[in-house]
C-alpha cells in the first residue's frame, strides 16, 4: 500500500533529490537546477504538498501552484509531480494525483492544468489514466540543452467545483 501524507519542510533534501532526478532526465521540467527550500515554499500552495513514501523513504511528491494571481483564475491550478527513479510504475504517481485532485477540489479549484514534456509518453499516459485530456501543445517553446522542446498541456476539470 502507498502511503501519502503531507509534505514537510525536513521532507525537502529527499524531495531535492527526485527533484534532480527529473532535471537530469531533460524531459521532466525546464529547470536547470532545483531550487532552495525559501523558493519552493513560496511557490507551491500550503494546503496542497504530499510525499508517498515507502518504509518512510519519500518515493515522489506533488504540490499544486496557482497559474495567476488574478482573481478570474482563482480556481486554476497547476500540478507538479515527481516520482524517484527507482519506484516508477508502481502506482505511485496515480495515487498522488488522486490525493491532490481531491484536496484541489476542496480548496474550490475547478481546474487542474499539467504541462509535460512531449517527449514524455509515460507522464502523458498517466495524465491520461487519472482523467486528464490534451487541451494544446506549445511547439518549440523552449531550449533546453541544445535542443528545442515541445509540451502538451493537459487539463482535469473537477466533477463538483465550477460545472
Amino acid at each position: 500500500m502507498i502511503e501519502i501524507r503531507p509534505l514537510v519542510q525536513d521532507d525537502y533534501p529527499a524531495i531535492k533529490n527526485i527533484y534532480d532526478m527529473g532535471i537530469a532526465a531533460g524531459n521532466a521540467t525546464f529547470e536547470t537546477q532545483s531550487p532552495e527550500w525559501e523558493i519552493f515554499d513560496k511557490k507551491f500552495l500550503p494546503h496542497s504538498r504530499f510525499v508517498s513514501l515507502e518504509e518512510n523513504t519519500i518515493t515522489g511528491w506533488i504540490v499544486l501552484s496557482n497559474v495567476s494571481p488574478r482573481e478570474c483564475y482563482k480556481g486554476v491550478c497547476e500540478l507538479t509531480l515527481y516520482v524517484h527513479d527507482d519506484f516508477k510504475y508502481k502506482g505511485i504517481g496515480k495515487a498522488l494525483i488522486e490525493k491532490v485532485i481531491v484536496t484541489s477540489e476542496k480548496h474550490g479549484y475547478w481546474s487542474m492544468l499539467a504541462v509535460i514534456h512531449n517527449d514524455n509518453p509515460a507522464s502523458i499516459h498517466l495524465h491520461e489514466k487519472c482523467g486528464f485530456r490534451m487541451i494544446g501543445y506549445r511547439e518549440r517553446i523552449a531550449f533546453l540543452n541544445g535542443v528545442w522542446k515541445t509540451t502538451v498541456i493537459m487539463e482535469k476539470r473537477s466533477n463538483t467545483i465550477g460545472i
